[in-house]
């Protein structure tokens, strides 16, 4: 068996287990499955960060030509990861706290954190100063789909929201009730 990387049409480089196929199925040995788990949850999160992907669903392992195809299939060793794998891996992930199952009180969907919710907290304050939106009120649309695209672009407002309440904490946010929702107001470092 030839393990070689390779570059996905989006540019991603696939690491050399990827083309393994016993990777694609769950192990019946304990250390070698959480090897593999540790490997999926790095490649999930890498990819995610890659193309942007807040989201994985079981489903997504049936969806050919889907956003997560790359990863979770390998036409050239004929392998697929299989929706109950996923399943498991997804569960890896939120007890490894770096996936929040979103909506919650349900297993098969998760939003995928390749950035810390600090991290997140961060990138928005360190945005709202550079757009000049301190002491600004915003709407959580405003944030997540400006008009010039910013690294909160297409974020989830689930995302969001913890992040605000991370800046809240540190008193460099405030919740504000707008007539269309919810807003924010962002305040200078204390």
């Amino acid at each position: 068996m030839d393990l070689t990387t390779h570059t996905t049409p989006s540019g991603f480089l696939l690491p050399s287990i990827h083309s393994a196929p016993p990777f694609f199925t769950e192990q019946p040995t304990p250390s070698t499955q959480s090897l593999f788990t540790d490997h999926w949850s790095r490649l999930i999160l890498a990819y995610a960060r890659h193309r942007r992907l807040f989201t994985l669903r079981v489903e997504d392992a049936e969806v050919a030509g889907g956003d997560w195809d790359e990863i979770l299939r390998n036409e050239r060793i004929n392998r697929r990861v299989p929706p109950s794998y996923l399943s498991s891996l997804i569960a890896a992930l939120v007890s490894k706290n770096v996936a929040i199952y979103e909506p919650a009180k349900q297993t098969r969907s998760v939003l995928l954190l390749w950035r810390l919710t600090e991290e997140w907290a961060e990138v928005l304050h360190s945005w709202a100063t550079a757009s000049g939106q301190l002491n600004t009120i915003l709407t959580f649309y405003e944030i997540t789909d400006p008009p010039v695209p910013s690294p909160l672009s297409g974020l989830p407002v689930p995302l969001l929201r913890r992040a605000i309440t991370v800046l809240t904490r540190s008193g460099r946010a405030q919740i504000i009730g707008v007539a269309d929702g919810e807003g924010v107001r962002l305040f200078a470092s204390p």
